[in-house]
């Protein structure tokens, strides 16, 4: 038989997965495991939640008493430092199983008997908005407990970073880090990738194409939210890519009323048939815009560069196109002036290229800004795959960022340098009776008065009268 037909021993195997029940069971087992194994995971996932730099203790199917009823949570979590502890309860979905309002709310209430901390719960759902949980529960029984949630997504994104790019201590250590790495990535392990659009993708697809969609339809918000949830999958798995924390671009406004955003996305998708959102990565020439146009079929990516503060127009335009020339010639760029209203000059790179003046449409004014966005065809499907709209965004930022974006700089004034003897003009010959013959602090003690000038001596002490 030929040894490649034979399957490599795993630490955890996705071998054997047999319903959901005991998917569930074997990813919270291997996540906990490996949280109190590799002490820079455990303490990544914990720090955030708010739980101290301490030793990290894991347990599974702790059994709880709540009135009546005998409940078992997936999990439990518990970080000691010193004299202090703390403990959060953790429930797990894996698929496409969504976490029940009533199972957490039963949770939090054991959570608050039990003087625990936290209630954390992980799933494929992403939540809208950074810090929100994506299953409404009584907010009465959030007073004493902290509810916390963390897609599988995330985990993943995580443990990548930790392990390929801050690094962890221990060889052993690291090894088993990245068996939990390849079970999650497995296709049989639960943690799946954004994958739906929901189930009301349809309707508002085609009533925003009809003009037929209102601000008071039940599917729009479900709309809405699914794509700041794309966006936050994008930052997620963008972040893994590059080793570092790529975050949706969203203001305190809308950080402080999820809902408030999410009801401007529908109003926005009502009148212009677009939905936009924004991402930020560090070190970027500037935030990655993003622009889904269901009407026409297009998924827009731009970004803003500020122009140089010196030069003429044309070198300003030559020094973008410089660092462009990678980019494809669809890429268009729009060029700002100074104390100008509306929308600047625009053209394609490729003719950009041949002509820079087509960006300037008047000489006299500086430039401020460019900014380069480059449009590709958004799919219709719901799902993943050929034709779907979630691969269409996903491709159109990836794609985006590796041609243009990490190829950007921003713009830095020279530095100024010291003069050399050679940068000195030569002086034009004066007469003798119109040089100045006073000592100066700024003479040096090895030059000599000019030829024909008298250096005149005053004593110590005489003021001149």
């Amino acid at each position: 038989m030929s040894e490649e037909t034979w399957l490599a021993a795993r630490l955890i195997p996705t071998s054997g997965i047999n319903g959901a029940e005991e998917q569930e069971r074997r990813a919270t087992s291997a996540l906990l495991a490996v949280m109190s194994a590799v002490r820079e995971f455990g303490r990544v996932l914990t720090q955030s939640l708010g739980a101290p730099a301490g030793t990290v203790q894991t347990f599974i199917e702790v059994p709880f008493k709540l009135g009546t009823q005998q409940l078992f949570p997936d999990g439990l979590i518990r970080v000691t430092r010193g004299q202090r502890q703390w403990t959060a309860l953790v429930e797990v979905k894996t698929g496409s199983n969504a976490l029940k309002t009533e199972q957490l709310e039963a949770y939090l209430d054991i959570a608050r008997e039990q003087g625990f901390d936290a209630l954390i719960t992980i799933s494929n759902e992403i939540a809208p908005v950074p810090g929100q949980h994506p299953t409404v529960v009584d907010r009465r029984k959030l007073r004493k407990v902290a509810l916390y949630h963390l897609p599988w997504s995330e985990i993943l994104t995580q443990a990548v970073i930790q392990k390929e790019y801050r690094g962890v201590a221990d060889p052993d250590q690291a090894w088993v880090l990245g068996e939990l790495i390849r079970y999650l990535e497995h296709p049989r392990s639960g943690a799946l990738e954004f994958s739906d659009m929901g189930p009301a993708w349809v309707a508002v697809r085609d009533g925003v194409s009809a003009g037929t969609l209102r601000a008071n339809d039940s599917g729009a918000a479900e709309v809405a939210g699914r794509f700041d949830a794309l966006i936050r999958y994008a930052c997620l798995r963008l972040g893994r890519q590059l080793g570092t924390e790529v975050t949706p671009a969203l203001s305190r406004r809308d950080l402080a009323d999820p809902a408030g955003r999410t009801q401007s996305l529908v109003n926005q998708l009502v009148t212009t048939g677009s939905l936009t959102g924004s991402i930020r990565i560090p070190g970027a020439v500037g935030t990655l815009q993003v622009t889904a146009d269901l009407r026409a079929g297009q998924v827009l990516c731009h970004v803003d560069v500020d122009a140089p503060r010196s030069g003429r127009p044309t070198t300003r335009v030559n020094w973008l196109v410089r660092q462009l020339r990678d980019a494809p010639d669809t890429v268009r760029i729009e060029a700002f002036a100074m104390h100008s209203r509306g929308g600047g000059a625009t053209d394609l790179l490729r003719r950009v290229r041949e002509e820079p003046t087509t960006l300037i449409a008047d000489p006299a004014r500086e430039l401020r800004a460019f900014r380069v966005a480059q449009s590709t065809p958004a799919g219709t499907k719901r799902g993943t795959g050929r034709g779907a709209f979630i691969d269409s965004v996903l491709h159109a930022i990836d794609d985006f960022y590796e041609q243009i974006i990490q190829n950007l700089k921003p713009w830095m004034p020279a530095p100024p340098r010291l003069r050399t003897p050679d940068d000195v003009a030569p002086v034009q010959p004066v007469a003798a009776s119109l040089v100045s013959t006073a000592i100066s602090s700024q003479d040096s003690p090895d030059l000599d008065p000019p030829s024909g000038a008298s250096v005149r001596h005053e004593p110590v002490g005489r003021s001149e009268q």
